[in-house]
């Protein structure tokens, strides 16, 4: 259902600063926390002693202490101490790859020995100046390919977001698909239009005129296992849309980083990263808010999607060519699934020929 030899953000370095965090992740019940010298680590959320989640406990002197009866755990796994207790002899539990970098916590749920650091993929706008961001996260009851459909066929704008992203012109003008790799992109350019009110804000935003035509652009891009960039912005009709200066456009990337939790519910971490007025902290909390609003409308919609696709099991979808960007992009996953359990298959046979 969800490739596992792969980095997901797990959480944010504030989720974890208070102390552990128990968060399930691919059907993998973990625990987050900065162990010794304040590096983060993460565990399988259970207690080797009686099964307790570790993450019930707290953190002492960098170590992960179980709040059942007082166990505490190492870094990699291994169970260091327990008050009045000899057990350096019990077994290890799972401990998982971790990585801070771009203002997250990523998980490789997979196997440890091929997760590289070098494939979490690189972002322009985290730590740099010319760069404002800011962003949440909502825990949503559906697939998570149902959100990837919904990211890469920005046409329900005009229907969930119609008194804030969503305008006719985004249902008459065709979108374009293409596959790079293991990228899709689905991209859509409006030209003079007049610009709905969360771009009116972002046009003020970067002191332009908000009531005046406008060239509009939305460049969708999927790459596994579960990330989508949306380059998002408009400039002053005529100035040459999405190649237009900065000083005469609204140019952002609109971050959403989708991690499984089980079958049916995920992680989602959205953002905005805007590349226009950044030392504008009022901006940049007015833009998460109308963000956060926007994502806020879609939450119905996809959990009361899913639940009629549990309901009616027995019921095809319909696919039309706006939904290419997302048939695409469950393409590229259902090839890394196979891949995946093609390699899995051939270790059990080794182990079972052995």
């Amino acid at each position: 259902m969800f490739p596992k030899n792969t980095w997901y953000v797990a959480c944010t370095p504030h989720d974890i600063a208070a102390g552990p965090l128990g968060r399930q992740i691919c059907g993998e019940r973990m625990v987050f926390y900065r162990g010794e010298g304040g590096r983060v680590a993460a565990l399988e959320d259970f207690c080797p002693h009686r099964g307790a989640p570790l993450s019930l406990g707290f953190v002492r002197e960098g170590r992960l202490v179980c709040g059942y009866h007082g166990l505490e755990m190492g870094c990699e796994g291994k169970t260091i101490a327990m008050p009045g207790q000899r057990v350096r002899g019990f077994p290890a539990i799972r401990s998982y790859p971790v990585q801070e970098r771009y203002g997250f916590i990523w998980v490789w749920p997979g196997d440890a020995a091929q997760a590289d650091a070098a494939k979490i993929p690189h972002f322009d706008w985290h730590d740099n100046p010319e760069w404002a961001y800011g962003g949440g996260m909502y825990h949503v009851k559906c697939d998570y390919r149902l959100m990837i459909d919904n990211l890469m066929d920005l046409t329900h704008e005009t229907y969930v977001h119609s008194a804030s992203i969503g305008q006719k012109e985004i249902d008459e003008v065709p979108c374009k698909t293409t596959v790079e790799g293991d990228s899709v992109i689905t991209s859509r350019f409006m030209e003079n239009i007049m610009a709905p009110p969360f771009w009116q804000l972002a046009l003020r935003g970067n002191n332009l005129a908000d009531d005046v035509p406008v060239d509009r652009w939305q460049i969708c891009r999927f790459t596994p296992p579960s990330h989508v960039m949306i380059e998002v912005g408009v400039a002053h009709a005529g100035l040459g849309g999405y190649d237009a200066p900065a000083d005469r456009k609204a140019y952002s990337v609109v971050v959403d980083f989708l991690t499984p939790e089980t079958e049916t519910s995920m992680w989602y971490f959205w953002g905005m990263a805007r590349k226009f007025n950044p030392q504008d902290l009022a901006l940049t909390d007015s833009i998460r808010e109308g963000q956060g609003k926007i994502f806020g409308e879609d939450l119905e919609m996809l959990q009361r999607q899913q639940q009629n696709l549990l309901d009616y099991p027995e019921r095809s979808l319909l696919k039309l060519n706006i939904d290419a960007g997302g048939v695409q992009s469950r393409k590229i996953i259902d090839r890394i699934l196979a891949e995946e359990n093609a390699v899995h298959s051939l270790s059990a046979s080794a182990l079972a020929s052995a």
